[in-house]
């Protein structure tokens, strides 16, 4: 009985210790001082820019659950807040799109709770404007719509605060992914 007790013990403190991972990583706030390896400490891409863009693609197919070279990602800045978009290159791939979709609707209600474990897994940190936006979540809105080819997540706000965190988060998606979506 106290072998089983002690092993109840240590898988308990080891589910424990992640949490507090995961959590402290979500609540930090500093993000001048980038923990990815591939980007300087100012924020900007290194010189090996194209390591970094794999790494984050690489990152993205397994967090997502679809291919991030048979889709294309825009993340759109409004005034309201803005759009994480993600649509199939080719219209006739109904595998990819159906996972864009199951995954964006699932990232719709995570955000809304809070919960930003995916963008974490994808670069290796936390994106800036993540803090607020999950300090702020009651007052943000996430919506789930789906397009021809796939789907996006609206995210609208009336609150300031919230509203700059959330450009904050999109400028920093625009850039890793290198997708060439305005940033104003």
């Amino acid at each position: 009985m106290k072998i089983n007790q002690l092993i109840q013990s240590l898988y308990l403190t080891a589910i424990i210790s992640t949490v507090a991972i995961v959590v402290s990583a979500q609540q930090r706030t500093d993000t001048k001082e980038m923990d990815c390896p591939m980007m300087k400490t100012n924020g900007g891409p290194n010189v090996d820019n194209k390591n970094h863009l794999d790494r984050v693609m690489k990152n993205g197919e397994k967090a997502m659950g679809f291919s991030q070279t048979a889709t294309t990602h825009h993340f759109l800045i409004m005034k309201d807040g803005g759009a994480i978009q993600v649509e199939v290159n080719d219209p006739k791939d109904t595998e990819n799109r159906d996972k864009i979709r199951m995954h964006l609707a699932e990232i719709a209600k995570e955000f809304q709770d809070g919960i930003f474990t995916t963008p974490f897994a994808v670069h290796s940190q936390v994106p800036p404007g993540v803090p607020v936006m999950d300090e702020l979540k009651a007052e943000i809105k996430y919506t789930y719509e789906e397009t021809d080819h796939g789907a996006r997540v609206r995210i609208t706000t009336t609150d300031p605060k919230a509203l700059a965190a959330i450009h904050d988060f999109l400028k920093f998606q625009i850039e890793e992914h290198q997708t060439g979506d305005p940033t104003k």
